[in-house]
């Protein structure tokens, strides 16, 4: 029963960055999912991997992991490079590539 401490990715489908401050404590599933044989859904019986912990910051994640004694892994976030832009920035008059339209 390991737990994995990270920082949620941004949703895909939105384009602000929100729930994705805060760190998380999930549990690695200890079994494999089945699949049930006459409505083809997936179960599985291990009842640790629908815990979802959310903490502020890393060290209040691995102090609750450490003050329950749980073993734990932290996987640091990737940062991502965002380069700023204005609109106005499309009408310079010294753009590397003329404006077409």
């Amino acid at each position: 029963m390991t737990a994995r401490i990270y920082r949620p990715a941004k949703n895909a489908t939105q384009s602000g960055m929100g729930k994705t401050r805060l760190w998380r404590l999930e549990f690695m599933p200890e079994s494999a999912r089945s699949v049930d044989p006459l409505m083809g859904w997936t179960s599985s019986s291990d009842m640790k991997s629908q815990i979802k912990l959310d903490f502020e910051t890393r060290e209040e994640a691995v102090a609750y992991a450490e003050r329950n004694g749980l073993p734990y892994r932290v996987e640091e976030p990737k940062e991502v490079a965002r380069r700023t832009l204005s609109y106005s920035d499309n009408f310079r008059s010294n753009r590397a590539t003329p404006w077409t339209h």
